[in-house]
């Protein structure tokens, strides 16, 4: 059985920014499930028995090897695409996490080939789905850290 396909998978996101206007990404390794080549900003599954504020700090330590702050959390929305021509159906809620930035590192180099800090109005391309839908349907909660 596999998460997002037999089943709803839920996964938290996070957009890790340094205070100063810049938000980490990385770009996806040809070694993920999906998306490969395209820049995403973070996000795994939640195991059982994990909250949703545990899971995504437990993600940001994992990819980014430094502890974060959770600022906020939006609404939680379904994402629908298609992975390999088989549908999928993820339920994804969004953080936002503050961190360090001279403590971030390349925590999962089989997933991630590069790391980069972008002001949100000067994105890398492609960008991720997931990322396209929570920039276009929450938007103005990141004005404030433009």
């Amino acid at each position: 059985m596999r998460p997002g396909i037999n089943f709803i998978g839920v996964s938290v996101s996070f957009y890790c920014h340094d205070s100063q206007g810049n938000f980490l990404l990385h770009k996806r390794s040809e070694k993920c499930r999906d998306e490969r080549g395209h820049w995403d900003f973070g996000g795994g599954r939640v195991a059982m028995g994990e909250t949703l504020e545990k899971a995504v700090l437990r993600e940001v330590k994992e990819e980014y090897g430094v502890n974060g702050t959770i600022e906020k959390q939006l609404p939680a929305h379904s994402l629908l695409r298609k992975e390999n021509r088989t549908k999928t159906h993820w339920l994804i809620i969004t953080f936002i996490v503050k961190v360090d930035s001279k403590k971030v590192i390349l925590g999962v180099p089989k997933k991630m080939t590069e790391l980069g800090w972008f002001n949100l109005n000067n994105l890398p391309k492609p960008l991720h789905t997931g990322a396209q839908y929570t920039l276009k349907y929450y938007g103005k909660e990141f004005k404030k850290y433009l």
